[in-house]
């Protein structure tokens, strides 16, 4: 362990914990590997979807709305 990492216990079903010690053979990684593995792909995959969420709720402008106009005379219009 390096001086970042955290110590967790956790309590599994013992179905559970026979198949995480399964895919960590068949992985050929520690059960620590595997859940941290899980973890980091759940985990990218909220995030790139609360990242989607977050563009889709953008206003799309219409095209050419932006014409003539300055960057301050934006800002202005988005502090009024």
């Amino acid at each position: 362990m390096s001086y970042a990492d955290v110590r967790k216990n956790f309590v599994f079903e013992k179905e559970v914990a026979t198949h995480l010690e399964e895919i960590a053979k068949i992985d050929g990684k520690s059960m620590t590997a595997v859940v941290r593995d899980m973890i980091e792909a759940r985990y990218k995959d909220i995030f790139k979807k609360e990242k989607l969420k977050a563009f889709y709720s953008l206003k799309m402008m219409p095209s050419g709305s932006l014409v003539g106009k300055s960057i301050q005379s934006i800002k202005a219009s988005m502090d009024a």
